[in-house]
């Protein structure tokens, strides 16, 4: 009339391994969400500092931006006709002199001109002149996009 009680049921030492470690089957969004807040953050603040400092009206124009790999070096006409290379104000006669010694591909460095919409076609014409007269061979002009006579 006994019964024996202990292996009832399939307990003691022996355990199912499968229900033990069950894979988890979430992804977690946490980490991504903060990378991606820090990034977000770090371009708003670097966007602005992206652009030349020296604050001129562009004239407008339909055509496409000119795609690079590198940043150009920029020289600013002012409506007041002072020219600036990058954000320092330089005179014409040094313009050439600096720009060779900052050039890093030499007379193939792209030289992007920035002229106030202000400033008369012959000062603009003036600086590329001097530049095109030293052997710079790669000169743009800078425009802002058009935004429809707005």
């Amino acid at each position: 009339m006994g019964a024996s009680v202990g292996n009832a049921g399939g307990g003691g030492r022996r355990r199912r391994r499968s229900s033990a470690h069950v894979p988890l089957a979430e992804i977690n969004v946490t980490p991504f969400v903060d990378v991606m807040l820090v990034l977000l953050i770090m371009f708003m603040v670097a966007a602005p500092l992206l652009t030349v400092g020296v604050p001129i009206e562009l004239p407008e124009t339909k055509a496409n931006e000119l795609q690079g790999d590198n940043e150009p070096l920029t020289v600013t006409v002012q409506p007041d006709g002072k020219v600036y290379l990058q954000e320092t104000e330089i005179d014409l006669d040094t313009l050439v002199p600096k720009l060779q010694a900052i050039a890093k591909n030499g007379f193939e460095e792209r030289i992007f001109v920035r002229g106030d919409k202000a400033v008369d076609y012959g000062t603009v014409m003036r600086v590329m002149g001097v530049l095109n007269k030293a052997g710079f061979k790669r000169i743009g002009l800078v425009t802002a996009p058009d935004n429809g006579g707005k």
